[in-house]
């Protein structure tokens, strides 16, 4: 480990380690543009300048050079201050003075570093350069001429989202970063370039002109849009929610959020329920909560009744529903809405056992039946960070997709999973960290999971300080209602067997209805979706971003969210309406509070009461060893458009017709 004298202060710093690194474990906050943790060095803004000896007598840019044995390193000598002006004062040649109307103003790096780092008047006096804007797309708004060619975006498009269609053109001051043709990004990350980019070249296109930074109360929350389980942080104002963004969490999403978990916030307004219905003579009418309530009484179901949970369904909600339900003498409980019916003897079988985080460490993958990029995006980058980092090879069993890094596909005949092509079995067996990935399109074909677990087995993929069977969900609510026991023998057809009179439906917008034709339809949601036209009573409930919850991501991590606003209208958060509707039914839940529902639950369940990952104990079933066939589906067919939050957001629907269906749109003229 080499030592270095930082302003005076000796430490050790580990091999190959850069002086901005070295700076930063003394203690010293070194100004940066281009630099960035988690991309390539590209060294270009020159802000991180610091003076170095022995070394050349000029200041050196910090992000760029490696440390040595025996380096003094002088952040705040005259000649570092000097340069870093200079610097700054070249910087803002070009910058156009517009901070009053840029959506940057308030949290802007160009704005906090020039305050702290550059000089305290202007020499420049010659025209500004100005720049067209370019066209990225429904999520980004660029202004260009505030760009400063940091070039963050164009590395984490390549390097992070895997999509190279951003990138620079011209060369010198003329150099202008764009979109491919000007054509929108085809990531579902694109919005990550809006958090990296430090001026106010690419901004939120949805939240432009909405509001400041000052303005909006911000609330720790977990996202409900995909199990990977994002860490964010909600922006509300008054009522409104106005923008969700990523919070650092290294085991899970690092920094990064999927553009659905950004941009579905326009929906949470749109569509809602926010008074109870009953459908009186085949149309829906509005009632007051004690109509519906008696309505719901008036069935006379006794114990012939179900719940299903939809895939944004929280912890609380469902245990509340499954006491409501065990109080009347039921257990026909299923959250696996869509109708499959893998065996859950042993939650570890279908957990992501590997870890978010320790999938970029495997060295041969094979994945079956998914669609990683969009059933879970953020898992993506992993594994893309396992191939293209690391030489990882990935296989793939399944329809063919682009996944943003090479895949030998091997094709979408679910008896591949049992008789795998010599090549990708070998390489499996020869791997140290072997990893295999089942997804949704896996889990609809029977047989393929058991077929799965065997071929684990035979390549020796669980072994000491290594598990490489993973099964990734696409549903929030997948983990945390396996563990409350939503999950039926043989998945929703069990409970459409057993013809209840009365169904709940906990914002399950996917399910087969026509199945439920004899049934008293109850949906408890928050957006006026599938769900609520089939419905044969409304009870309006909160959205995510309306209550405190808990939730099981697809690792099996605990997680909780609290609440950033209230919901709209009548509508309830969703442990109090079934609370409410035992009284009315006549029965008991055994709790009267959330806090009194939540510890209910934990007595039921110990692993929900503790935040982080939740120890199943692998333990692989003995499952049926009928040879799956037949072609393996895509378990996503609109990645934009997957809930009724972001079918009711304008946003999102646009997302769809440009970035899924190719629809053109005609840009205004500016």
């Amino acid at each position: 480990m080499p030592k270095v004298t930082v302003d005076g202060v000796e430490l050790d710093v580990p091999q190959g380690a850069t002086v901005l690194q070295a700076c930063e474990m003394a203690g010293k906050e070194i100004p940066r543009f281009c630099y960035h943790e988690r991309l390539s060095i590209a060294g270009n803004c020159r802000m991180c300048l610091v003076e170095v000896s022995p070394g050349p007598p000029k200041p050196q840019a910090s992000c760029a050079l490696p440390t040595a044995e025996g380096q003094v390193i002088k952040t705040d000598s005259p000649m570092v201050k000097k340069a870093r002006e200079g610097v700054m004062e070249f910087l803002l040649i070009n910058h156009p003075l517009d901070c009053p109307i840029c959506d940057q103003g308030g949290e802007c790096d160009l704005q906090d570093q020039s305050v702290a780092y550059g000089r305290g008047a202007t020499r420049y006096d010659e025209n500004k350069r100005a720049v067209t804007e370019k066209y990225m797309g429904p999520i980004v708004k660029t202004v260009m001429t505030r760009c400063i060619q940091c070039t963050r975006c164009v590395r984490f498009a390549e390097e992070v989202a895997g999509v190279e269609d951003v990138g620079a053109i011209y060369r010198g001051e003329n150099m202008q970063i764009t979109s491919y043709l000007e054509r929108a990004v085809g990531s579902e990350l694109s919005g990550n370039i809006v958090d990296l980019c430090p001026v106010g070249a690419l901004t939120s296109k949805p939240y432009a002109f909405e509001a400041r930074p000052w303005e909006l109360t911000k609330t720790l929350g977990i996202d409900m849009m995909d199990a990977v389980g994002t860490n964010v942080r909600i922006d509300a104002r008054g009522r409104q929610v106005l923008r969700v963004l990523p919070r650092v969490n290294d085991d899970v999403n690092e920094e990064w959020a999927s553009d659905k978990t950004r941009h579905h916030v326009d929906g949470l307004t749109r569509r809602r329920l926010d008074q109870p219905y009953v459908r009186v003579n085949g149309a829906l009418q509005p009632a007051s909560w004690g109509d519906a309530f008696a309505a719901i009484k008036a069935v006379n179901a006794g114990s012939s009744v179900a719940a299903i949970a939809g895939d944004m369904a929280d912890c609380e909600t469902m245990f509340a529903a499954k006491a409501l339900v065990g109080a009347l003498g039921s257990t026909l409980l299923e959250g696996r809405q869509t109708g499959l019916d893998y065996d859950v003897a042993s939650l570890s079988a279908v957990n992501f056992n590997t870890g978010i985080a320790e999938a970029e460490n495997a060295d041969v993958i094979l994945l079956i039946g998914t669609n990683l990029r969009w059933e879970a995006p953020l898992i993506n980058t992993r594994v893309r960070k396992a191939a293209w980092k690391k030489g990882a090879k990935v296989f793939a069993i399944g329809a063919e997709k682009d996944q943003t890094y090479k895949v030998d596909w091997l094709g979408d005949d679910a008896a591949l999973v049992a008789k795998l092509p010599a090549a990708a079995l070998d390489a499996l067996k020869g791997a140290e960290r072997p990893l295999i990935i089942v997804g949704g399109g896996g889990l609809a074909v029977s047989g393929v999971h058991g077929a799965a677990l065997a071929l684990a087995k035979s390549v020796n993929a669980v072994k000491d300080g290594w598990n490489g069977f993973s099964v990734v969900h696409m549903a929030a609510s997948r983990m945390g209602g396996l563990m409350l026991g939503y999950a039926q023998a043989g998945g929703i057809k069990d409970v459409v067997a057993a013809k209840p009179k009365l169904a709940f439906f906990l914002g399950a917008d996917e399910v087969d209805f026509s199945a439920f034709a004899d049934t008293v339809k109850v949906y408890v949601g928050h957006h006026g979706d599938k769900g609520a036209h089939v419905a044969d009573v409304i009870l309006p409930a909160a959205a995510w971003t309306e209550k405190d919850f808990t939730t099981v991501n697809t690792e099996g991590r605990v997680q909780r969210s609290d609440r950033a606003v209230f919901a709209p209208g009548d509508a309830r958060e969703d442990w109090s309406i079934f609370r409410a509707l035992a009284d009315a039914l006549g029965v008991s839940v055994g709790f009267d509070s959330f806090d009194q529902c939540r510890a209910a639950m934990i007595a039921t369940v110990p692993a929900l009461g503790v935040e982080g990952l939740a120890d199943y104990g692998w333990s692989a079933p003995k499952l049926d060893a009928k040879p799956a066939k037949g072609p393996i589906p895509s378990p996503i067919k609109d990645f934009y458009l997957t809930n009724a939050i972001c079918r009711a957001s304008p946003t999102m629907q646009r997302c769809s017709d440009e970035l899924i269906h190719g629809a053109d749109f005609a840009e205004a003229a500016e």
